[in-house]
């Protein structure tokens, strides 16, 4: 049996899938749609470890059966190269996290094509880039103006949760706060002042203000969020 010349089959075919972008995405009404979406890697500078490819394969040999099924596949590929660890890596080397994440980021995008998984790299997303954190810090403000109607099963801008306020209290409203809320008349709610009213809304915000037990890190001086 001839050996499988690995080195120069698969670097054929991948220049092969770059030339002809064989595995982007393209908008087709008439094809079902298939969205496979990887964990983003933080790209540091140690490379890409074992868990990577580990999860990646699997995910891939989905795309890749349903575009043989033929279904139109988004399969992208991302860095999560934004906050606390790039932070660190540019303390402890001395450099500016641009820098060094631009450098990691290409070791990890060569590594990734030469494992030949079949990524839309012209859909690559990095969380340190404004054009995707704005759509991000977009989200979060439009969750912060809005509450959760269970009358409707859907979020409804704040301003028409202090319409009802206004118009009959809190009595009547279905909906989505904490367990604490105080119930109040209409009447109530005008003799509130503005910190008051602020503080009642915090109870029905999709996203909130509250005091909770956390993991303090000393090192990094911030909380660290924990994974059950």
């Amino acid at each position: 049996m001839v050996d499988y010349a690995f080195r120069d089959i698969e670097k054929k075919w991948q220049r092969y899938w770059e030339a002809n972008q064989t595995f982007k995405a393209e908008v087709n009404p008439n094809r079902p749609k298939y969205y496979v979406l990887d964990m983003f890697p933080y790209p540091s500078g140690a490379g890409l470890h074992v868990g990577h490819p580990l999860g990646y394969i699997a995910s891939d040999i989905v795309a890749r059966y349903k575009r043989l099924k033929g279904f139109n596949v988004l399969h992208p590929m991302g860095f999560d190269s934004f906050g606390l660890p790039a932070e660190q890596y540019a303390i402890q080397t001395g450099q500016h996290p641009a820098i060094t994440t631009e450098q990691n980021i290409r070791r990890y995008r060569e590594q990734l094509r030469n494992m030949g998984f079949s990524f839309d790299w012209s859909k690559e997303v990095r969380t340190s880039d404004p054009r995707f954190y704005q759509w991000t810090q977009w989200i979060f403000t439009h969750l912060f103006n809005a509450w959760y109607n269970r009358e409707t099963d859907g979020a409804q801008p704040i301003a028409t949760l202090v319409a009802k306020f206004e118009h009959s209290g809190n009595r009547h409203v279905y909906a989505a706060c904490d367990e604490d809320t105080p119930a109040f008349t209409d009447e109530d709610w005008r003799r509130m002042n503005e910190l008051e009213q602020r503080e009642v809304l915090l109870k029905y915000r999709l996203t909130y203000l509250a005091e909770a037990v956390v993991n303090w890190c000393p090192a990094l001086g911030t909380v660290l969020a924990t994974t059950k």
